[in-house]
């Protein structure tokens, strides 16, 4: 393992020289400016790292921003001691070192000078353009950001419409913060700790979210020295004494090298040391550190198809800990990220973790969206409020990003939306659930179908009656796992709106302020309790078809112990009156069976009846029976039919199914509603239709009303006699 794991600063310095003695930057910078024909020492080795990603990159522009810093900054000094160029030199270096492109690099030199010198935003864009005035000018509103508690909220709410607009506002702002905790030792302790914490609880996790973790992980191990100095030096103790050429990950690297070599693939082997945030984490989740705990193996291949065939050697040459794979190549993290993850056993039990990634993969792990070059071809205008038509299909523009911006316009209370930007923040993980229309959905681990539904549909959600999860039905409660794949279903009527009790499971900032929003503009349209339903309360009668709706009714039973007198049914040698059985409802042409009961009367049932089985299994004989012919029926008798249906609960439930029973001309003899379990409802209806023939089409009516899942004959069982 390498020394440089030691040091906090080497994740994101690793990847090209030493840091640069900003001194002696300084020292260069103070001999003022240099012919035209000349490219400044000072933004030497910024050029040199530009052109390591750009190769053709001009760098004109770096020379002309430089020259415009370095007179306007010329006898500003920072608190180190050191000339103030030196710190727009280093941020630059920082994003040069990432692979910035060459505008981004210009606003980066430039980003302090309309804030802390005589220099115009006119200035800048008579010089270099809208695109560059217009990064220039989003970094400039992001200045205050340090400066008093109470500016926070807002401040920060400027710095996200500025990201959203153009990431690269953020990229800039992100550099411009780690060169300040690179520095931060010459302030008051206090200040420190301030400022270190604004950097873990936003700036981080905005790092994070933009896939930069170059500059995250190296943030991190600054805060966490600053905020807690024990723990740290105890961190860096045991990845110091780590260190050396016989540590156990050198061994396995050896032997993937061989493996890979010996299948004829064509890999790049490298130890990645965890930096000291990471080591602590592994040390608090499992007490001791094994050897290969502080470093992974990294694989690095030309083509997707590569990952794949370096995954299957290693499963098939070493011992694979299955439970540690993960694809997040054909499922890419929400910040970009793609990788295979996956961890074998070496020798002597040794468990090392491996990431397996293409070159380009590797890039893009490491700097985000800074890797991705200009995501605006096209040309910027002067008006920092106008956005790229384009910017919700650009893959800089993550999903995350968008849904922020869509809730900060709804949150018009500053705390609010500072409170729930952090809090959004703080989900340290998130999962990517499938939609059966094809597209993904990034949510926080522990988002339930309402996120889901807010997540896909907007204030359309406010409609949402249920999902089904993998295929199955779930309530809006239910809690989705990572690759679960999620179907929203929604209301017909687009006036109902959401229950104050989805707040109790939403994750969201987006489904949060919405319900919020709407419940409290509308106090009295509220959907109801899911322990109250609108047919007046659980278990209550509903009334019959054609009643006035307000007129009180007389309970009647749903369970219906006797139908009317059987005249279209025949039964074998029985003399006595013969009554369709209420807990079937048998209709034409349903196969029948029939019991004897007390009083001779013959009860008849559907055969498949459970109720008809349980009095075989008591010793009740059947008796045969059957459907008269057409000829020996009443015509007009029509048929009484038990139908129970299963819905989600919603408000006009009730009046939208007794609307589809009225359509089809049949009549509610009595009706229930049994009390709601977890948002479900079950409505059970006693139905005299003018002919059997009718019902297939009255139950498919009642299954198309918005919420009902199914509907289905009534299977209640019967008394015995």
């Amino acid at each position: 393992m390498s020394a440089e794991a030691a040091d906090p600063g080497a994740p994101l310095r690793r990847r090209s020289r030493p840091r640069i003695d900003l001194r002696r930057l300084g020292r260069v910078a103070l001999r003022g400016p240099v012919s035209r024909d000349r490219l400044p020492d000072a933004i030497g080795h910024v050029a040199e790292a530009h052109r390591a990603h750009h190769p053709d990159a001009d760098l004109t522009i770096l020379r002309r921003a430089y020259v415009l810093a370095e007179s306007s900054h010329r006898g500003q000094m920072r608190k180190s001691g050191e000339p103030y160029i030196t710190h727009p030199l280093a941020v630059t270096l920082i994003l040069a070192e990432l692979g910035a492109e060459t505008t981004t690099l210009t606003a980066s030199l430039l980003h302090d000078t309309v804030e802390d010198t005589e220099v115009t935003l006119d200035q800048v864009r008579e010089q270099f353009g809208d695109e560059v005035c217009y990064l220039v000018d989003g970094v400039t509103k992001l200045e205050k950001v340090d400066y008093g508690a109470a500016a926070e909220p807002e401040t920060f709410r400027k710095m996200l419409v500025a990201t959203g607009n153009d990431v690269r506002v953020m990229s800039i702002k992100l550099a411009d913060r780690l060169h300040n905790m690179r520095t931060l030792g010459v302030m008051r302790p206090e200040k420190q700790a301030r400022i270190a914490k604004v950097t873990r609880d936003v700036l981080i996790p905005l790092a994070e979210r933009l896939g930069v973790q170059a500059l995250k992980t190296e943030l991190e191990d600054l805060v966490f020295a600053i905020l807690h100095p024990e723990e740290y030096e105890r961190t860096r103790a045991l990845i110091a004494a780590a260190a050396g050429p016989d540590a156990p990950l050198e061994t396995i690297a050896d032997n993937v090298r061989h493996t890979l070599r010996d299948a004829g693939i064509s890999a790049e082997v490298l130890i990645r040391p965890r930096h000291f945030v990471s080591v602590h984490r592994v040390r608090r989740k499992r007490g001791e550190l094994r050897g290969t705990d502080f470093g992974r193996l990294l694989v690095l291949v030309g083509e997707d198809s590569d990952c794949y065939a370096v995954l299957g050697e290693l499963h098939t040459c070493f011992t694979p800990v299955i439970s540690e794979f993960k694809d997040f190549i054909a499922a890419p993290k929400f910040n970009l990220y793609q990788s295979l993850h996956t961890a074998v056993v070496g020798p002597g039990g040794a468990v090392a973790e491996v990431l397996i990634r293409t070159h380009r993969m590797h890039k893009v792990a490491e700097a985000g969206v800074v890797a991705l070059g200009n995501p605006y071809v096209h040309d910027h205008t002067a008006t920092p409020q106008t956005e790229p038509s384009d910017e919700r299909a650009d893959p800089t523009r993550p999903g995350w990003l968008s849904r922020l911006l869509d809730w900060q316009e709804s949150a018009t209370d500053p705390d609010t939306f500072w409170t729930t930007l952090r809090d959004d923040l703080a989900q340290d993980r998130e999962i990517t659930v499938f939609r059966t229309d094809g597209g993904t959905l990034g949510l926080p681990a522990g988002a339930s179908c309402v996120d889901a539904a807010y997540a896909q549909y907007g204030d359309r959600a406010h409609t949402s009656i249920g999902a089904r999860v993998n295929g199955r039905l779930a309530t809006l409660s239910t809690v989705l796992s990572d690759g679960d794949t999620v179907q929203l279903l929604l209301a017909q009527d687009t006036a109902s709106g959401p229950s104050p009790d989805w707040l109790d499971h939403v994750r969201t900032p987006a489904a949060r302020i919405a319900i919020t929003g709407w419940l409290t503009d509308h106090p009295d349209e509220a959907k109801p309790d899911p322990e109250t339903v609108d047919a007046g309360g659980p278990g209550q009668a509903v009334p019959a078809a054609g009643a006035p709706e307000r007129e009180p009714q007389a309970t009647a039973p749903a369970r219906t112990r006797s139908g009317p007198r059987a005249t279209g049914v025949v039964v074998d040698g029985g003399g006595g009156p013969v009554r369709l059985a209420g807990c079937c409802t048998p209709v034409p042409p349903d196969e029948l069976t029939g019991f004897v009961v007390r009083g001779g009367a013959v009860t008849v049932h559907r055969r498949e009846c459970p109720a008809g089985a349980a009095m075989q299994g008591i010793g009740r004989a059947p008796v045969g029976a059957r459907w008269a012919d057409a000829e020996g029926r009443e015509s007009d008798a029509g048929c009484r039919v038990t139908l129970v249906a299963e819905s989600f609960g919603r408000p006009r439930l009730l009046a939208d199914l007794t609307e589809a029973i009225a359509t089809a001309e049949a009549a509610i003899v009595s009706a229930t509603v049994e009390p709601p379990s977890e948002q479900r409802v079950r409505h059970t209806y006693t139905l005299q239709l003018p002919d059997a023939a009718g019902l297939p089409a009255l139950m498919r009516a009642m299954r198309e009303v918005a919420g009902v899942y199914d509907v289905s004959r009534a299977q209640h069982p019967a008394p015995a006699g």
